[in-house]
């Protein structure tokens, strides 16, 4: 078997560095006193907001013990209500996502704000470093402001704060041998993220956003009035399939990071990433009209697949060469730019 060597881009490596954050370093979480009924109740909330929202999630992290389910719930949760006071809330989205991270930050919450309650145990008995918390926060008000992206690494920023952040978290509560564990996480979050980008493309252009590299658009001769027709044709569906490769090759690159987690947790993680990425097939079996249908995977499909999943991580066959990156943009697109593709 061949151990994959782990490819850096610069725009990587600016992110993979804002990851280093070691846990004693961190300001230790002060433990805290809590009603065992109260705390059983808010986690009780937690994993009924996972499976409303996320059933891919949900079943992946039902293969963990159940403590670490308890906690990876709570912190799905936590990361689903700070993005929804963004994209949902009503008045002042910024005063409120701002009370809001007062209360998901403090040690002590009330008894009656559930999720915090949750929260709050969980990151304090696996000692997630609380700066974990706040990119992830900024991350998420990122889109209080803004809603266009010039370049893919300026994109790759956003998904390190939004998605990245989130692994890393998730990295303590399930364990990891490695310091070297941290790119790969930082791989599989913006991979994820890019999978929610390049689904949810006429989603988010209806709630006023693009999440799409402008450059790159430009390379491929798309406009923001192709996205708002909705246009499917030869060079959206160019443009898609560079997008859907690159992503690949950012999964294929962070799957190896499984073997560098507590073996309790690599069968979650792997279903995570795999089951995910298979949104991309179906994207590409809709011809990529992202804007008509929203790809998914069946319930039925995902089980399908947890066999060879389980075969995969136990017989490690993520643990294999990845070719070189090429950029797979147009050729007189790389020619006006001198030769310089945009980071990819």
């Amino acid at each position: 078997m061949v151990r994959t060597k782990l490819n850096a881009t610069p725009w990587e490596q600016r992110l993979i560095e804002r990851a280093q954050v070691l846990p004693e370093r961190d300001a230790a979480n002060q433990g805290f006193r809590v009603n065992v009924k109260r705390l059983n109740l808010a986690y009780a909330l937690c994993e009924a907001i996972t499976a409303e929202h996320s059933r891919t999630f949900y079943l992946a992290s039902s293969l963990l013990p159940r403590n670490q389910k308890q906690a990876i719930r709570a912190l799905y949760a936590f990361c689903r209500l700070s993005d929804d006071l963004v994209d949902r809330a009503t008045g002042d989205r910024q005063a409120k996502f701002d009370q809001w991270r007062q209360r998901i930050l403090d040690n002590k919450p009330a008894d009656d704000d559930l999720v915090a309650l949750a929260w709050a145990d969980a990151r304090t008995k696996y000692k997630i470093p609380t700066t974990y918390v706040h990119q992830f926060l900024d991350g998420v008000a990122t889109d209080l402001t803004t809603g266009r992206y010039g370049t893919f690494a300026d994109l790759a920023e956003y998904c390190y704060g939004v998605a990245a952040t989130v692994g890393l978290m998730s990295m303590h509560i399930i364990g990891f041998s490695k310091q070297e564990a941290i790119p790969y996480a930082v791989k599989l979050g913006v991979a994820l993220q890019m999978t929610n980008i390049l689904r949810d493309v006429g989603e988010d252009w209806t709630n006023g956003r693009l999440y799409l590299p402008q450059e790159e658009l430009i390379a491929f001769d798309l406009t923001e009035g192709d996205i708002a027709a909705g246009q499917v044709d030869q060079r959206w569906q160019a443009f898609m399939r560079f997008q859907i490769g690159r992503t690949r090759q950012l999964y294929a690159e962070a799957l190896p990071g499984i073997a560098l987690l507590h073996w309790h947790g690599r069968l979650a993680i792997a279903a995570a990433a795999e089951l995910y990425r298979a949104i991309l097939e179906d994207i590409e079996r809709h011809d990529h009209d992202v804007f008509n249908h929203r790809a998914y995977l069946s319930s039925q499909d995902k089980l399908v697949r947890l066999p060879g999943i389980l075969w995969r991580v136990t017989t490690q066959r993520h643990q294999e060469q990845i070719e070189p990156r090429s950029s797979g943009l147009p050729i007189s697109y790389q020619s006006d730019k001198q030769g310089k593709a945009p980071n990819n």
